[in-house]
């Protein structure tokens, strides 16, 4: 399916790109003593994990349905972007609490025209990674590429600052190093906790949203051989949702007929709206008067 071959490429690009910032990033970040850039060399080292679990969480969404999986392997991509959220969280803490150190004791690092250039390239990078990805999950809407695009988009935010950083430096403005650390390990946190709370709810099975679900009665509406509909039900499968609900038609019809409607509104639904995989209706009768 071309959906997860995306993704499957994605992931793979942000590996490669991911581990190139890591070796540049945290070298000079060593050698300098910077604190900011120390500190986007762990978001780098977290965007390695976070690419390999994108295609790990790709790979099994991929699987067809089987008798084990009878809806298929959808909520692994929300499994996996989970543990994304969750190892960015630690990365979070971990970088808050060296760029708070280096605040309160006053470190100082050594400014380096590299540390200058190595920004200019993250940005390039980033950049590149984020409009790719931002493509393809306008085109997919897949979370794992959503989780991957926004974090390549705040890298580019995050890496800006920390060049700032760097020119302030140039004019003994040092503590800003550390203010910029802190303020990345906030970013991280804010963006970890808001794709952790997404995959949360998908797979606490969260009702699809008001504005899908108007869509669906909008298409029942226009059936007017459809009297009402009761026990709307919505189950997430993957990115996308599984519904069942009871429609009421006319009793005098035959069975082929009542059928007949729910199977063309079935296909009507699934064709007219992306997010439903599946639709299932059950028929109940209406009595009329003779």
């Amino acid at each position: 399916m071309e959906k997860f071959k995306a993704v499957k490429r994605a992931s793979i690009f942000g590996m490669i790109g991911n581990i190139f910032l890591l070796i540049i990033k945290g070298s000079i970040g060593f050698i300098t003593n910077s604190q900011a850039m120390i500190a986007d060399a762990f978001n780098s080292a977290g965007d390695i994990f976070s690419s390999i679990m994108t295609f790990i969480g790709n790979k099994i969404a991929s699987k067809p349905s089987d008798d084990d999986h009878n809806l298929g392997h959808g909520k692994a991509e929300y499994i996996y972007s989970m543990l994304i959220g969750i190892m960015m969280i630690l990365i979070a803490c971990q970088v808050f609490k060296s760029s708070l150190f280096s605040l309160i004791n006053k470190s100082v690092y050594d400014f380096s025209i590299w540390l200058v250039i190595v920004c200019i390239i993250t940005i390039v990078v980033k950049l590149s990674l984020y409009i790719y990805t931002h493509t393809l999950y306008k085109k997919h809407h897949n979370l794992l590429i959503d989780a991957n695009s926004k974090d390549h988009r705040n890298d580019c935010v995050i890496t800006l600052m920390n060049l700032i950083a760097c020119i302030l430096n140039v004019n003994g403005i040092y503590f800003f190093d550390g203010v910029v650390g802190i303020i990345i390990s906030l970013w991280i946190f804010i963006t970890a906790l808001h794709i952790f709370m997404e995959s949360y709810d998908v797979l606490m099975d969260k009702s699809i949203c008001d504005e899908t679900k108007n869509l669906v009665y909008d298409i029942i509406n226009e059936h007017k051989e459809i009297g009402k509909i009761t026990n709307f039900n919505s189950t997430p499968i993957g990115y996308q949702y599984q519904i069942s609900f009871v429609i009421y038609v006319d009793g005098n019809l035959s069975t082929f007929e009542s059928h007949n409607i729910a199977d063309n509104l079935e296909q009507e639904i699934i064709a007219k709206i992306k997010e439903i995989y599946l639709v299932v209706i059950h028929i109940n009768p209406i009595e009329t008067k003779n």
